[in-house]
């Protein structure tokens, strides 16, 4: 299994804007994605920060995930959101 952290820093004001997104991509990630095992978002206390915690079955599931139409589709709302570029890191399970 390869697991992913996705941090994300939000520009202030555009938090509303960038769940709501942020939300429609993980329905879409559920909906469609059998070999991700969890796509959930999360939100630090100081309000701007934000994580994406993913674990999938291996990584071609992590990088058939990165193709699809519905994620391609979702940076450039999700990026016009972001004060900084988005820091991620994979890992593998042991």
């Amino acid at each position: 299994m390869i697991g992913a952290i996705a941090k994300l820093t939000v520009k202030s004001g555009k938090e509303a804007e960038f769940e709501t997104h942020a939300k429609a991509l993980i329905e879409k990630v559920i909906a469609n994605e059998p070999d991700c095992y969890l796509y959930d978002l999360y939100k630090a206390k100081d309000g701007g920060v934000y994580v994406f915690m993913e674990k999938y079955k291996d990584k071609a599931a992590l990088l058939a995930h990165g193709k699809t139409p519905y994620f391609l589709e979702a940076q450039p709302k999700l990026g016009a959101c972001l004060a900084e570029p988005p820091d991620i890191e994979t890992y593998k399970a042991v």
